[in-house]
């Protein structure tokens, strides 16, 4: 649970910098973004400008004529370049001056890393008229909070780590307490085996139905190809406990809509929801990997306790080995058959319940006469149940394999719910 701002505040996000204009990924923004909502702040325009005084402070002028506050990032250092400070007093129309504690506080910090004070370190020093220093803790370069014609204008350096810093400690709380506060809450059903698309049919009377209700609590969508779809529920109130009241009431009427689709919430992945399967019927699984080659074991074992329900794994990436090693009839292996004798070999072989495999063709080129993206998956046991998969997956090798993965936790774990 979280205070938010109680009355709707826009913010816009500037980012200031040549290099972001050439290439570089700005992950400030993305940061400050993801805070803002969770603390009730819209953020409806990010923009990008490079490191010249006079377009510094056309970007600002724009943010301010459509924005409650402004929070930019970067061009606060001592190098020629570092224009924010000029760029925000153009806009203020005051001059910069020196600021004596931030002068001897610069001076305090190389004197005890013994490093030599050079004159344009001094220009870290120099604040516009009027305005007020955030504190630095982290680093060189203090922020700076600035009012023009009436609205907000934060300063925070492009480091992330200081950036971060000074927007947990100032600007955050500084947003809450100048729109009063409430309380926000959100929680994120996981789903699999769905696509964004088709999520968003099977629930677009529900969103109609919000967006009419003046849209608490809000809905979105994240989307990643390997991992399924977020639908992240977010809802406000006055109180801690409103808030929570509206997403109980708003997960059900997803999950009822939604069905089997959703496998968790928040941080749960496939591999937790498979192994919460294993635990609670107190089964053991063993694997045998052809085409992910030890991906998905890897993200069995992350799980905490794996050691008390999963045996191990078989890669057996080359046929000989599937023959061999785990009983599969010797012919083919891209096929159905192959598949659950693998699953099968995997149960003898590791001395487990339930059996897992994955056979296929991960690219570029094909095998067996079958096209790249093809993958078998089989679930086997307890007993004589099974469970066959085929998949036409999209992507290069490493995509391929990544979605293979994922598609066979998602084979186990809908396995277990039929048991």
């Amino acid at each position: 649970m979280r205070w938010i701002a109680a009355r709707a505040v826009r913010c816009e996000i500037v980012a200031i910098g040549s290099e972001l204009l050439l290439g570089a990924v700005d992950t400030n923004s993305a940061w400050l973004s993801e805070h803002l909502a969770a603390i009730g702040v819209d953020c409806h325009h990010h923009s990008t400008v490079g490191d010249n005084t006079g377009r510094i402070a056309g970007a600002l002028e724009v943010a301010l004529s459509r924005s409650d506050a402004v929070i930019t990032t970067g061009g606060l250092g001592p190098t020629q370049d570092d224009v924010t400070r000029e760029a925000i007093a153009l806009l203020m129309g005051v001059p910069l001056e020196k600021d004596p504690l931030v002068e001897e506080a610069l001076r305090a910090r190389h004197l005890a890393r013994g490093t030599e004070m050079t004159p344009n370190n001094l220009r870290q020093a120099e604040v516009p008229r009027g305005a007020q220093i955030i504190p630095q803790t982290l680093g060189s370069a203090p922020g700076l909070h600035c009012l023009v014609a009436g609205k907000p204008v934060y300063a925070l350096p492009g480091v992330p780590r200081e950036m971060k810093e000074m927007a947990s400690q100032t600007v955050f709380p500084d947003l809450v307490r100048q729109a009063g506060s409430g309380a926000i809450a959100s929680r994120t059903l996981r789903t699999f085996g769905v696509s964004e698309s088709a999520l968003a049919a099977r629930l677009s009377d529900y969103y109609d139905r919000l967006g009419q209700e003046g849209s608490n609590p809000t809905l979105a969508f994240l989307a990643s190809a390997a991992e399924g779809v977020k639908v992240r529920i977010t809802a406000k109130a006055a109180s801690a406990a409103g808030a929570e009241s509206l997403l109980e009431e708003h997960e059900q009427a997803l999950r009822s809509l939604l069905g089997e689709a959703v496998f968790g919430l928040g941080d749960v992945g496939l591999e937790d929801a498979a192994a919460a399967g294993l635990c609670a019927h107190g089964l053991s699984l063993g694997l045998a990997e052809s085409v992910t080659g030890g991906l998905v074991s890897s993200r069995l074992v992350s799980v905490p306790g794996a050691s008390g329900w999963y045996r191990g794994a078989v890669v057996s990436y080359d046929s000989a080995v599937k023959y061999s090693l785990l009983g599969v009839a010797e012919g083919p292996v891209v096929t159905e058959r192959a598949a659950v004798e693998m699953a099968q070999g995997a149960i003898k072989v590791l001395g487990s319940q339930v059996g897992l495999s994955l056979t296929g063709v991960a690219g570029p080129g094909g095998q067996e006469g079958m096209a790249p993206g093809t993958v078998f998956l089989a679930v086997v046991g307890p007993g004589d149940k099974e469970s066959l998969r085929k998949l036409s997956l999209p992507g290069n090798r490493e995509t391929i394999r990544e979605l293979a993965a994922s598609w066979a936790l998602w084979s186990l774990h809908c396995h277990l719910l039929d048991l």
